[in-house]
Order: structure tokens, then sequence, then C-alpha cells
């Protein structure tokens, strides 16, 4: 019986083991039991930084994550899932693919509709009323996105492709002779612009320097936090000893304090005297020749008195 229940503990053990092995393989895959999600398809011309696990957000909110990305000629293709079934993505919709914080951080994909942007929810409201939902059969693809449709992504502005795109324009008006001779010449336009491309890197250089100082304050700080709070305690202490030291002052401040001691020191020197008075004394005594008779009679007295109470006992010697 005892083999048995053994047994069946170990084998319910595994179980357990295998069944929390599978649901934590499905929980980083993305998959989310009871709760129906729908693909979505995202292409894009470039999508550095992009990977399956990503998160694909709706005006700044998580609706989903990427699937996969594969690279398909002249562009990326990227599959994705949202996982709200009654989520509305209105057209015209475009997708970005955007850095996690201003310092840089994951890729993710970024989804903004134009017609949240220039209409009123009365508007919008009319314009989805008919549209169905992403999952359903009469979804309308004209007015928002449905299952496993397509969404065009657009190039995520920044400030060196910026500068590229001035120094790509200069260069074609230069090659047409578009500006006149009095006018700014297009090489020094063309290298400020260079310029600008350079100084723009430096920027992204010095934030990410920025961000190591700033860890590296943060680590000062905590290193020197049992320090600060050393020295409030001895802070505290030298206050404490201060007060106590006022209280000294204060109390001789006092009048009553002072006259205590005074006789403190009456009383203390009156002792001295008595004791002096009683050693002369003494002294006399020891040095009169009768007196010292007497104590010595006296000695002898009482040692013949203490011979006669307790005689010695004398044992012949054999």
């Amino acid at each position: 019986m005892r083999r048995s229940v053994k047994e069946a503990s170990i084998g319910f053990s595994l179980l357990a083991a295998i069944a929390g092995g599978v649901g934590l393989w499905f929980w980083l895959s993305g998959v989310v039991f009871g709760k129906k999600s729908w693909p979505i398809r995202l292409r894009f011309a470039d999508a550095a930084g992009l990977s399956p696990r990503s998160s694909v957000t709706f005006r700044g909110v998580q609706v989903g994550s990427v699937n996969s990305v594969t690279a398909q000629g002249g562009s990326v293709l990227v599959a994705a899932q949202i996982n709200d079934p009654q989520l509305l993505l209105p057209r015209p919709i475009t997708a970005q693919v955007r850095s996690g914080s201003l310092l840089g951080g994951d890729a993710i994909v970024a989804l903004e509709s134009g017609l949240l942007d220039n209409n009123s929810p009365e508007q919008i409201s009319r314009s989805l009323s008919k549209s169905g939902l992403p999952l359903d059969s009469n979804c309308d693809p004209s007015l928002i996105v449905c299952a496993n449709g397509l969404v065009h992504g657009t190039a995520t502005p920044s400030l060196t492709a910026v500068m590229g795109m001035m120094q790509n324009l200069l260069a074609k008006a230069e090659k047409e002779n578009l500006i006149g001779k009095g006018a700014i010449t297009l090489t020094e336009v063309s290298k400020t612009s260079k310029a600008f491309g350079v100084t723009a890197k430096r920027a992204d250089l010095v934030l990410a320097s920025g961000n190591t100082l700033v860890l590296q304050l943060q680590k000062a700080i905590k290193e020197a936090d049992p320090v600060i709070k050393n020295l409030k305690l001895a802070t505290a202490q030298a206050n404490s000893t201060l007060k106590h030291t006022n209280n000294i002052v204060s109390a001789f401040d006092n009048p009553q304090t002072i006259n205590e001691l005074k006789r403190t020191l009456s009383n203390a020197e009156q002792l001295t005297r008595r004791i002096d008075a009683i050693g002369g004394d003494v002294q006399k005594l020891s040095g009169d020749p009768n007196f010292v008779n007497g104590m010595r009679s006296v000695t002898v007295g009482l040692g013949k008195f203490f011979d006669e109470l307790y005689p010695e006992i004398r044992k012949p010697i054999k």
C-alpha cells in the first residue's frame, strides 16, 4: 500500500512538472487560452531591431505581439497577433518601428490611425457602426483592419535621416544648377547639412554617456548612504552631549547649587579638623609611659585569664 502511494505521488509530480513546462512554453510563445486573438500582417521597408515577441502598441497601449519577421525581396513582412477580439483598428492606419524609450531600448511596432486624429467621436462612431468585428465574416476591410489584414509601415523619422535627405536634395539641386552664384553656394549648404548630421550622431553619443553617468551617480549615492547615516547618528549624539553640557552650565548658574557646594566644602573641612584632633590625642596617649604600662598589664592579665580558662593539656613524651 505504501509503495503504491509513493509511486502515485511521483507520477503526479512528474505530470505537474510537464504541465508547468508546457504552460511556460505557451506563455513565452504568446498563446493566451480562453481569449481569441486574431492575426495581422505588416510590411516595412526596414524593420531594424524588430524580433519575435516584440510588442505591438496602438496609440501607446500594448495590444499584441510579433510572431515572426521575414525578409521578402525589397521589404520585410511581419506577422503579429492582436490579443483583444473586440479591438477596432480604423483605417487609414500606418505602422512604424520605434524604440521603447528616448534613450533606446527594445524595438516595438506602433500603430497609428488617421481617422482618430481628424474626426470627432460622433463621426468615428457613425463610420464604424457597420464595420463589424475583426473576426466576423461581415468585417469590412475598407473601414477597419480585419483578421489577417495587411498594414503598410512607414519609415521612422530621425534627425540623421532628415540630414541625409537634405544632402540628397542639395546634391540634385547642385547637379541641375537651380541656385545662382549670388546666393549661398550649395557646397557650403552641403557642408552645413553634413555638420548637422555629425552633430546628431554626437548628440546620440552624449545621451548614451548621460545615461551611463546617471547610473554611476546612483551607484555613488548608494555607496555614500552608510556614511550619511553615520554622520546623522554622530550629529544626534553631539546634540545630546551639548544638551547635557547646557544642563550642567545652567546648574552652576543657579545660586542654590552654589550654596549647596559651599556647605559641602565647609562640612568636609570640619570633618578633616576632627580627624586631625583625634589623631593628635592618640599620639599623646601612645607617648605617655603610664598609659603604655597599663596597656601592657591589661594584656598580660588577659593572657593569664585565658590560660586558666583553657589549660594546656601536655601529653607525656614516650
